[in-house]
């Protein structure tokens, strides 16, 4: 019988009120577990008789296991190969910000090191975007809430993760690896947020951001499911037309049905929302292409952050815009429409860590020229 995850909440909550067992005796097992990752069940202390027995017949203490791990040479990123109990693969990574490296009030800013976790909600993709190399290997399954939560775990071995991004990065490699859609495994996923948000991660709502391409039907329960945590959209593309040429999975969700739902969010969640926009030469980066997007999102309280595009082989259909080209569209964004916008620095791109090159083999690929703006996702918070 396959055993299941302690840390899938439901199912540990499930199966101890069956038993009779208070089902918040769950979280001095999770703390228990995190401590000590290969402990047996019975050397954890102070349960009910009853729980030692059912957590033999059902449940192991880690599903997954860390099956490699890569460090970038500047120390800023780790990428972990995750192996779940079936087989498949998927990656985490770990970005570490320096804080003090930044100004504040024109001052050098306090503090110190930071680290982000962004985590896979599935093997694979359904979305089928064109310059995400997680959309040419499919969709092979979804993950449990468990083995999402058992992500942060393995990370919490290397770092101290102070924020959790469940991102809609562009993967490639010919083995079962993606992030996939988040709001597309969306019952496990808010299952997953609640375990991250309780003891003994207490992590803060305001510290945890989830991407999506735009699945307007989970937008307008997710402020209900979840409040507090932030949103981020993979637009990509101001008009239709763009999106559905490079997203095709935009053709289930209008553009102007997805701008209602955003609308709605923010108006019940008075947060900001971040926007993904991927920077693909000649496609979607062209002057007419910011003004397009400006007015489009000039109502809204938002983020933009343009993504270098990096290129995930060598038949990609795309190239990366010009550093002339991403910063003639953040100038327009900020001085026309002053719209905050800030550029992603690539991170990890020596052991294949950054945006579309996530990979458990280390190709050559260099770093685009120019310099970009340093931003962590908690500071555009601010």
């Amino acid at each position: 019988m396959k055993l299941k995850s302690v840390f899938d909440a439901s199912e540990i909550k499930s199966e101890f009120e069956s038993a009779g067992i208070n089902p918040n005796f769950a979280i001095p097992i999770w703390k228990y577990v995190i401590q000590n990752p290969d402990c047996v069940w019975d050397e954890i202390p102070s349960l009910p008789s009853a729980a030692y027995s059912l957590l033999h017949s059902k449940f192991k203490t880690l599903t997954s296991s860390l099956h490699s791990l890569f460090h970038s040479s500047d120390g800023t990123t780790s990428k972990l190969l995750i192996k779940l109990q079936n087989g498949a693969f998927v990656e985490a990574v770990v970005m570490r910000y320096d804080t003090r490296l930044g100004m504040l009030g024109g001052k050098p800013r306090p503090g110190g090191i930071r680290s982000t976790l962004c985590i896979s909600s599935q093997v694979g993709c359904k979305m089928g975007c064109t310059f995400c190399a997680t959309g040419t290997m499919g969709f092979k399954s979804n993950l449990t809430s468990g083995e999402i939560v058992e992500q942060l775990v393995h990370a919490s071995r290397i770092a101290d993760i102070r924020n959790i991004v469940f991102m809609l990065l562009p993967w490639f490699d010919d083995c079962d690896q993606g992030m996939g859609e988040p709001l597309n495994n969306y019952n496990a996923v808010v299952e997953a947020v609640r375990v991250m948000l309780k003891q003994p991660f207490q992590l803060s709502p305001k510290r945890i951001t989830i991407s999506t391409v735009g699945i307007v039907h989970a937008i307008n329960k997710l402020d209900n499911d979840l409040p507090g945590v932030s949103l981020a959209v993979s637009l990509h593309a101001p008009v239709q037309e763009i999106r559905c040429q490079i997203m095709p999975a935009a053709r289930a969700f209008p553009l102007q049905k997805l701008m209602d739902a955003l609308q709605t969010f923010q108006k019940n969640s008075q947060q900001k929302i971040f926007i993904e926009y991927i920077m693909l030469d000649g496609v979607n980066d062209q002057e007419q292409h910011a003004h397009l997007l400006g007015e489009l999102l000039k109502t809204f309280q938002v983020v933009i952050n343009l993504i270098p595009f990096n290129p995930i082989g060598s038949t990609s259909q795309f190239e990366t815009s010009s550093i002339q080209s991403v910063s003639s569209f953040q100038k327009i964004l900020r001085e026309t429409y002053k719209i905050r916008t800030t550029i992603r620095k690539e991170m990890g791109q020596d052991i294949s860590g950054a945006c579309g090159q996530l990979v458990v083999n280390q190709p050559d690929i260099k770093k685009t020229p120019g310099t970009v703006e340093l931003r962590d996702i908690e500071d555009l918070h601010l």
